[in-house]
């Protein structure tokens, strides 16, 4: 499982020409699960990604957790974070899970991300849809974060 975490200003996710889930001040997380992904490494990946300490203190330092600056969370699914682009140009996702057992982990980690900070602070995409995702990257900061069985 790996989340693409990027620390914005401001995010929102569109389908249909119709805002489904923003926040301002927090982070975007891009989700990409794997076809052996398990619940227990859903779980790792939630606290991992709340707790990374990637947002700056009264110093400048990033040294804050999403807990510590009070910031909300957008989680969007994003199966071609497991592109295999060794062979060729066209990339294959065999690797990533099927869509109900992608769905069924996804939203396990999205409820997992808020039992930690707070169901009104996790916004969410539409799972399996056409988005379009706006954000404005702060810093930039953009870091990715893999559950432990993750290569």
């Amino acid at each position: 499982m790996i989340a693409l975490v990027q620390r914005v200003i401001e995010a929102s996710v569109i389908v249909e020409s119709e805002v489904v889930g923003e926040i301002k001040s927090g982070l975007l997380v891009l989700l990409g699960i794997k076809q052996e992904d398990t619940m227990e490494e859903a779980s790792y990946l939630a606290a991992k990604v709340i707790n990374c300490r990637i947002f700056n203190n009264e110093n400048g330092k990033m040294n804050l957790s999403l807990l510590d600056s009070e910031g909300d969370m957008l989680v969007v699914s994003q199966f071609t974070l497991h592109a295999d682009t060794r062979h060729g140009n066209r990339p294959s996702f065999t690797d990533a899970a099927k869509p109900n057992d992608a769905e069924r982990l996804y939203r396990y980690f999205i409820n997992e991300c808020k039992s930690l900070i707070g169901h009104h602070r996790v916004m969410e995409g539409k799972f399996g849809a056409m988005m379009k995702i706006k954000l404005i990257n702060e810093g930039p900061v953009t870091i990715t974060i893999k559950s432990k069985n993750e290569n």
